[in-house]
């Protein structure tokens, strides 16, 4: 990335953030229905993941996914709106917080089964070979869904067929509430198993958007020329608990703030201060964003209801809601 693009970056993950704070004041305010899932602290696999890959790639996440989504192209406005339940939702309030979607963009989704979205971008990397296209499905997952049997079989298969396909685990350490290494046999529970079916697998400090932007640059070209499916680890923390009825108090203190310390956003100011950005000009980023985030939570507080009449729409590819056969 040169200065430019990671000031860029800078300012997606800016926006992000301040989503994400949003998401978490407003279901303090009781304008949230359901729970949350956030990823602060995780935006940089996102934002450099994204800005590696092109924009008819296919990206699939889990229910921790705004960051996805709006690396892929959706806005403050539309996610703010879906979780509020608003008609101007990203999928007209029929998703909610796990189930971001914007298909013309490439964001297939994000999914709340752990691991079942790992076939699923196996299958779009198949469809991409079968029509004759150089397009990517890149799964992302959380460090759980790799003691799940549905990534055991999606990797063995894309390694078989030898699909345009990049799995990249966001990997923060904590399955739930539960510690990755107490349930895991090896050190890297992605990485580690990568060699098992002969495909290359490795790990990246997902908290530097650079680093992350350059790996993923270079598996997804490789998936892209033929020669088939990476697994790739990014070591990372989220800032919240699992979700927003979980505290966190099984984190030790210590870690939390050595993580603290290494947080995206100081990561990469602290690159564009040494690349010769001026303070002022990453603090206008920082505005802009601000300013962006306030005027999504505005209109979306602003946005009708859903009519109870499209409850049944969006069901089929044409729109309608008939059972087929």
């Amino acid at each position: 990335m040169d200065r430019a693009e990671l000031l860029a970056a800078y300012e997606q993950m800016a926006v992000i953030r301040r989503t994400e704070k949003a998401a978490h004041d407003l279901f303090l305010q009781g304008l949230v229905k359901g729970t949350t899932h956030l990823a602060a602290g995780q935006e940089a696999i996102a934002v450099g993941a994204s800005a590696a890959l092109r924009p008819d790639d296919y990206v699939f996440a889990t229910y921790r996914g705004h960051h996805h989504a709006l690396a892929r192209g959706a806005t403050p406005e539309e996610c703010l709106a879906e979780l509020m339940s608003r008609a101007t939702g990203l999928c007209g309030a029929k998703g909610g917080s796990m189930h971001l979607t914007k298909a013309s963009t490439g964001m297939l989704g994000s999914y709340a089964i752990v691991g079942a979205h790992l076939p699923m971008a196996a299958g779009a990397a198949w469809s991409a070979r079968l029509r004759g296209t150089d397009q990517v499905a890149v799964a992302f997952f959380g460090d759980g869904a790799t003691n799940i049997g549905a990534f055991h079989e999606t990797l063995n298969l894309a390694a078989v067929w030898k699909l345009p396909a990049l799995f990249v685990c966001e990997n923060n350490l904590y399955m739930e509430y539960t510690p990755i290494a107490a349930v895991t046999a090896v050190a890297r529970p992605a990485a580690d198993r990568a060699p098992a079916y002969g495909i290359p697998g490795e790990v990246v400090d997902g908290n530097d958007v650079v680093a992350v932007h350059e790996t993923v640059a270079r598996l997804a070209g490789r998936a892209r020329a033929g020669d088939g499916p990476a697994l790739l680890e990014a070591r990372t923390y989220r800032h919240f608990g699992h979700s927003r009825a979980d505290a966190a108090t099984y984190r030790p203190a210590e870690e939390v703030e050595r993580w603290l310390r290494h947080d995206p956003l100081d990561l990469a100011r602290d690159r564009l201060v040494g690349l010769g950005a001026a303070p002022e000009t990453i603090n206008e980023a920082d505005e802009r964003a601000s300013a962006l985030v306030a005027r999504a939570i505005e209109a979306a507080k602003a946005a009708p209801p859903p009519d109870p009449d499209e409850a049944l729409t969006d069901v089929w590819a044409d729109g309608g809601a008939a059972w087929r056969t």
